[in-house]
């Protein structure tokens, strides 16, 4: 479902080179951020890099870009 918002210019403009670095909208770097900054919020004595693989993590299993980890 997706809701219009108002967001200020300010943010826009700061999102667009994020996004077109990581090859994202900057409607979807914006909601990056978001996400980031609410796994941030929920897990404060995280560091960033741990939270980005985190969130790296659940994308790949929600696209199923998987593998079976075979133990040896």
């Amino acid at each position: 479902m997706s809701t219009a918002i108002n967001l200020s210019e300010l943010l826009i403009e700061e999102a667009k080179p994020f996004a077109k670095a990581m090859h994202r909208s900057v409607a979807e770097q914006i909601e990056y951020w978001v996400r980031l900054g609410k796994v941030a919020e929920e897990n404060p004595d995280l560091p960033i890099n741990i939270l980005q693989d985190m969130l790296i993590s659940i994308g790949e299993m929600k696209s199923g870009n998987l593998s079976k980890y075979q133990f040896r």
